[in-house]
């Protein structure tokens, strides 16, 4: 059977680090799928009786997207160590080379296109590289992770120990928005028939909250949406916090915290995408919907793009304004692909990523009205992505 590229060399040079007990720090992104991926990582290092010195989530708004600056002067006093990054990393050619000068020996485990060149990480796991023969470059990052932690665990891998990385999988993967189809549908399956007899205090609290049973179906985005509530403040990730505590009142609490901040986090998404609807009605029509505000949160970019995707059925490009540059989330109809536009106008972007159907970027102000443009003539020459949408 065919295997991700490296994901055996990964597996032992984990296993290496932990038999010679080595710092290890794990490196994740902030969303669900970068949450989930770290702590699978994490107890499956644990199962083998390594250690975790610690756990890194940037703060997207405030530190940027991926590897950054501010985390590696924090974490250099810690070198050297095995550093591991997941559901980000192979874009940060720079960082990566500034990690390796400080004493970082890089492990990559990602999921999303190389764009710019390779990083000189130590090892990439990631089977979108141009020469990974893995037939299946669907997967989302924690179910890449999963098959590292299989390849990490072998046989000694327990029935529950698996079901309870599986379950996290299953999350992790409907919330990135991949197709759910071949090992992601597997993983989905197999999660969310363990999900409902899960042992992890943190699954179980939402459980107890919304209920169980019946209305399973209706609590699962519930679930979801709340873990991806979660902030990133000084590279310690709510979510994290949740899904790796063992006290079931903290749980609780943690849990119906996140919920809370969900149903706040709605309102302000149905308050943006009313001022963008307003927007659009006063503007010629055009082949992409693009609107950024000083005043909106980041962390509701993704959220309001995909309703004004929907609903509109063209590609929304939402984003924050800050002082000096621009970041935001994009969601686009099937069919299309923003990774591909943006390739086609990377001219005028700092850093962009992403899927087919989900990605980012970031962008100096003083570009983005020309950026915009690129945009939209893209999107015209592919045939009209607005066509058949509501107006």
């Amino acid at each position: 059977m065919q295997k991700i590229k490296n994901i055996e060399k990964a597996a032992e040079r984990i296993k290496l680090a932990v038999k010679n007990s080595e710092r290890i720090i794990l490196y994740g992104d902030s969303d669900l799928d970068g949450i989930s991926s770290v702590v699978i990582a994490e107890e499956a290092i644990k199962s083998l009786g390594g250690h975790i010195d610690c756990a890194f989530f940037p703060d997207r708004e405030n530190d940027g997207y991926g590897i950054n600056l501010k985390a590696l002067e924090m974490l250099k006093n810690k070198a050297p160590a095995l550093f591991i990054t997941f559901d980000l990393g192979i874009g940060n050619i720079k960082e990566v080379d500034i990690a390796n000068e400080l004493g970082f020996e890089v492990i990559i485990v990602d999921h999303h296109e190389p764009l710019a060149g390779i990083p000189k990480a130590s090892i990439i796991v990631d089977m979108k590289q141009l020469d990974d023969p893995y037939p299946f470059k669907g997967l989302a990052n924690v179910g890449v992770t999963f098959n590292l932690c299989m390849e990490l665990l072998g046989k000694n891998v327990s029935s529950s120990l698996k079901n309870s990385f599986l379950e996290l999988a299953a999350l992790g993967t409907i919330s990135d928005m991949v197709p759910q189809i071949e090992q992601n549908q597997e993983i989905i399956e197999h999660g969310l028939r363990s999900l409902k007899n899960t042992f992890r205090p943190a699954i179980k609290a939402f459980l107890d909250i919304l209920g169980n049973g019946e209305v399973f179906e209706g609590a699962l985005p519930k679930i979801i949406s709340g873990l991806n509530a979660a902030e990133s403040v000084n590279f310690e990730n709510e979510s994290y916090v949740l899904l790796t505590c063992s006290d079931k009142e903290k749980c609780k609490e943690m849990a119906q915290k996140l919920l809370d901040k969900n149903n706040y986090k709605q309102i302000q998404v149905k308050n943006v995408v009313q001022e963008i609807e307003r927007r659009i009605s006063q503007k010629q029509d055009s082949s992409i919907i693009f609107e950024g505000d000083p005043a909106w949160k980041l962390t509701l970019a993704g959220s309001v793009a995909s309703i004004i995707c929907n609903k509109y059925n063209k590609p929304a490009f939402i984003y924050k304004k800050m002082d000096k540059e621009s970041c935001g989330s994009v969601r686009n109809p099937k069919g299309t692909n923003s990774v591909d536009a943006m390739k086609e106008c990377d001219d005028f972007l700092m850093t962009y990523g992403g899927h087919a159907l989900a990605s980012g970027f970031r962008v100096k102000n003083e570009y983005l009205g020309k950026f915009e443009k690129c945009l939209n003539k893209y999107f015209s020459a592919q045939g009209g992505s607005a066509s058949g949408g509501k107006k």
